[in-house]
């Protein structure tokens, strides 16, 4: 099981980050580079939680998320092709004077076959810097989307 955390500094704010995250319509690979429209599929939606199949490249991932508290998402893996066990995404928000915002995100991946648990070996390892790009990308897009300018502020623990 591989668990990675990243801190990054957004100009964008919770609300309107987790606006883009639970954006699930058309185009959501502009902002997620690792979710594929075309393994897109929202099975159910309501005002705080959601169920949703994304992936990208052979890899898809049934999630519950939920943002029901305003200052964290969690993202929990239901079904997947390669995740399994205690897998899934956390993402908490912290509003800094300055008018930005502290997000902390932590990935657990827990592979459910050979090919999750040697993708977990790999993301744990050199996989973390992919990772890390792909999340600074998403968080580009949606500060862009947001009008505002992204600052280039990141840190990665394992």
């Amino acid at each position: 099981m591989s668990t990675i955390h990243f801190h990054y500094k957004t100009n964008s704010t919770p609300e309107q980050f987790v606006a883009g995250l639970t954006d699930f319509g058309p185009g959501r690979s502009m902002l997620f580079g690792n979710s594929a429209d075309e393994y897109l599929k929202v099975h159910r939606r309501g005002h705080s939680e959601a169920d949703v199949t994304e992936g990208s490249r052979g890899i898809w991932e049934h999630l519950h998320y939920d943002w029901s508290d305003p200052d964290r998402v969690d993202m929990t893996t239901i079904d997947s092709n390669v995740w399994g066990g205690r897998s899934g995404h956390t993402y908490t928000f912290t509003r800094l004077p300055d008018g930005t915002t502290a997000l902390d995100a932590v990935v657990v991946r827990e592979g459910r076959n050979i090919k999750g648990w040697v993708l977990g070996l790999a993301l744990g390892t050199v996989g973390r810097h992919v990772l890390g790009k792909a999340f600074a990308n998403s968080i580009r897009a949606i500060d862009a989307r947001n009008g505002v300018e992204s600052e280039e502020r990141a840190s990665c623990a394992s």
